[in-house]
């Protein structure tokens, strides 16, 4: 992995597989944090070489476009969010800050396009998963058991199915180097209490049926998602790290998904399936992963911004 950028005014805090995470270089600002999105993409948890172009930058700009629409600019009641200003998003008139504090000033030339500053919070140690259509590990178990993270669902059902209602069906989010861990709601009231669980279970419910509603009207399925929820100094549940991304998040072209006669037809999503057909096909996974073909990349690349353009568009 390569080492993360000394960035002025900031200091650097800790590296996920896609993000980096700093806060301030002055030790009296605690309150806020840069999040920066690399051009980082991982498979079977390793990370891969090359990275996909302009990936930090589209992961970047979609998590701003649904954080404005979840705030109420799809007509629905405002979802707090981790924000630390508006100014994050835009800019006002003839180069004027929206705030009096323009943070968005604070985010270094180095990362521009692809960094948040954000509120710092008390992260809950819950992924909040959303299911809406039968697929992936959810398919395996259902065709062994009958069930999704133990929800028995009816029979009959088959890949890439929409589900006869959307499932919350939480995970724990494992120490770094360990694998998260599906766990049931019983499970996430003994992690947060039972009135968090409950707020937990129903926002996310709520975002993805906002979500999945503009998705469709842009031609597109929002399969399943996950989101990442923390506490501010107030108590309030907010939303955090990214949302509703390619990386966080399984979307299909819903005409392709209803002519389609494969599931390969039905459900091509707009993500790295394709860096991950590509590896299984010509890894063991074993020892380290083999250096992705450029074909590889320009086709993930693709794959990607037409995502964000889709979305986007008007």
């Amino acid at each position: 992995m390569t080492h993360p950028l000394e960035l002025p005014g900031w200091r650097h805090v800790y590296s996920g597989k896609v993000r980096d995470l700093y806060v301030p270089a002055a030790d009296d600002v605690t309150d806020r944090m840069l999040v920066v999105a690399s051009d980082r993409v991982s498979a079977f948890d390793f990370v891969l070489e090359p990275g996909i172009p302009d990936k930090g930058v589209i992961l970047t700009t979609l998590s701003l476009w649904w954080f404005d629409r979840l705030a109420g600019g799809d007509g629905g009641r405002g979802i707090p969010n981790h924000l630390a200003a508006t100014a994050v998003l835009t800019d006002g008139p003839d180069g004027i800050a929206n705030t009096a504090d323009d943070l968005h000033s604070l985010i270094p030339a180095e990362v521009a396009g692809r960094a948040m500053i954000v509120r710092s919070l008390e992260m809950l140690p819950v992924e909040c998963v959303v299911r809406g259509y039968l697929t992936g590990s959810g398919w395996a178990e259902y065709r062994a058991q009958g069930t999704v993270c133990g929800i028995p669902l009816p029979e009959g059902l088959n890949d890439g199915d929409r589900l006869p209602e959307p499932l919350f069906t939480p995970a724990y989010k494992a120490p770094m180097g360990e694998h998260d861990e599906n766990i049931s709601f019983e499970q996430t009231v003994e992690l947060v209490g039972a009135e968090r669980a409950a707020q937990l279970r129903d926002l996310s419910l709520e975002i993805y049926t906002r979500a999945a509603r503009t998705a469709e009207a842009h031609g597109l399925i929002l399969a399943d998602t996950k989101f990442e929820f923390g506490v501010d100094a107030a108590g309030v549940l907010t939303l955090a790290d990214e949302v509703l991304t390619s990386d966080s998040s399984r979307y299909w072209d819903a005409a392709a998904w209803a002519s389609g006669t494969t599931p390969a037809e039905r459900m091509a999503s707009f993500d790295k399936q394709i860096v991950r057909d590509w590896l299984a096909a010509h890894w063991d996974k074993t020892g380290t992963p083999p250096e992705l073909p450029a074909e590889i990349v320009e086709r993930t690349a693709a794959r990607y911004r037409e995502l964000l353009e889709l979305l986007t568009s008007a």
